[in-house]
């Protein structure tokens, strides 16, 4: 008996795992009752020793498959993970960071960008950045259109060495040489297996929520733009392609209520702002909190150039405009945010991407369950969402593009600076030293 409580222990896990052990000790006790009987009566110390010497043996092996079992439920019930997001990108061949680069007579993403930059968006466990330009061999310029970026289909390759698993296309530059190129665009990232978000073949893709996976979570990215005057890029109708617009923002927010109720963490990817002015305009607060309202538990917004303030509103951070990362030859702040997520799973429950594996319906769900898959759970409460209790850091790593080259802030001067012009222009935040973001009222 005691040989089978200790085998099915270590086979099993979990609940069924302690009942085995509980088991295994309870007839070591006995056995021990038993053996200092009969050592009684036979008048056998020896034998009474060899006896309690099994017994503590067995007690220790039977406390420490109950110790290793706690310990590996503790440590399957913890999660920590990264979010990453960069500003603005041209690998465009007729723009200047990659002529840039050809005048070195280089291909190597470094001699642009700071590689310990580089080092941080590789090790973040899902890398977005913003694409504002096509991949294409084809096509013409828009006529009438100031600023037009193409880049070869190849040059997708520094994507991947910087690490990147995600892309925002709902942006300005993206139907910059036409229809043709907006879909090699399309195909090239397909075929570089790297996801896009805000943009499509036609409006069902283009407001589709992207998801991905994060240490057994799903998380939902939702993009959208009304950052151009002139409307220059078209927005995707049933049969044609485009982006997904938020000049008013109905179909944005619809977006993000479907991305809320099918994912664990949502963020929403607003292109938006006037260009090269730290000033808020009406509308970004106002979507800002709509998005918030709709399901967003992050608002990182794009466009301007620079950096704009950040903001926290109902708990949930709000990054108005990211800047540029690696886009011009202008000497701008810049940064690489971190959105580190970390805590305990729920004892019970199944998360949004359990669910969406399973086919789960609403009664499947646990009151912890924070969404489904699918459109088959629907999200009545966001606070029930299995990272509700978790410890949500947004983190800042700033730097400088200047001469065509986005480096890392690497004096305490430089950081201080940069965060603390950040801060500045923000709503109600401070800045610590290390760069992590804590809203005014903490």
């Amino acid at each position: 008996m005691i040989k089978e409580c200790l085998n099915n222990g270590r086979r099993t896990s979990g609940k069924k795992r302690f009942r085995y052990l509980g088991l295994l000790i309870a007839g070591l006790m006995v056995v021990g009752s038993a053996g200092t009987a009969a050592g009684t009566v036979v008048a056998a110390d020896t034998a009474e020793e060899r006896i309690a010497s099994g017994l503590q043996k067995l007690t220790s092996i039977a406390l420490e498959e109950v110790q290793a079992a706690k310990k590996a439920e503790e440590e399957a019930r913890s999660y920590d993970f990264t979010l990453g997001f960069a500003g603005d990108i041209c690998l465009g061949d007729n723009y200047i960071p990659m002529q840039h680069l050809a005048a070195l007579g280089s291909e190597d993403i470094s001699d642009g960008i700071d590689p310990r930059f580089i080092e941080i968006m590789r090790g973040m466990d899902l890398m977005w950045i913003n694409n504002e330009f096509v991949y294409s061999r084809r096509g013409e310029p828009l006529p009438g259109k100031a600023w037009t970026f193409c880049g070869d289909p190849d040059n997708v390759s520094y994507l991947k060495d910087l690490g990147v698993d995600i892309v925002g296309l709902a942006n300005n530059h993206t139907f910059d040489f036409g229809e043709v190129s907006f879909l090699d665009t399309l195909e090239t990232l397909e075929d570089a297996q790297i996801p896009y978000v805000g943009a499509g073949r036609n409006l069902a893709q283009a407001s589709e929520p992207v998801y991905l996976e994060a240490d057994g979570f799903r998380i939902a990215y939702v993009a959208a733009s009304r950052a151009e005057y002139t409307i220059y890029t078209p927005e995707a109708t049933d049969t044609e392609p485009g982006i997904l617009w938020c000049y008013d923002y109905d179909r944005f927010l619809k977006s993000i209520e479907k991305a809320a109720a099918n994912a664990d963490y949502v963020i929403a990817l607003p292109h938006w702002g006037v260009e090269h002015s730290t000033e808020l305009e009406d509308e970004q607060i106002r979507g800002a909190h709509a998005c918030i309202d709709a399901g967003a538990d992050a608002v990182i917004g794009a466009h301007p150039h620079i950096l704009q303030g950040i903001e926290y509103y109902k708990g949930k951070p709000i990054m108005y405009s990211l800047g540029n990362f690696w886009f011009d030859d202008y000497d701008i702040d810049t940064l690489v945010a971190e959105l580190h997520i970390k805590g305990k799973r729920p004892n019970s429950g199944i998360s949004a991407k359990e669910a969406a594996s399973k086919g789960a319906t609403q009664e499947d769900a646990s009151p912890e369950t924070a969404s489904a898959g699918n459109g088959s759970v629907e999200d009545a409460a966001r606070e029930d969402s299995p990272l509700k209790d978790a410890e949500i850091e947004l983190k800042l790593y700033p730097g400088t593009q200047t001469g065509v080259y986005t480096g890392l802030a690497d004096t305490e001067e430089w950081k201080s600076r940069v965060l603390g012009d950040l801060e500045n222009i923000s709503v109600n935040v401070n800045i610590d030293e290390d760069g992590v973001v804590h809203p005014d009222d903490q």
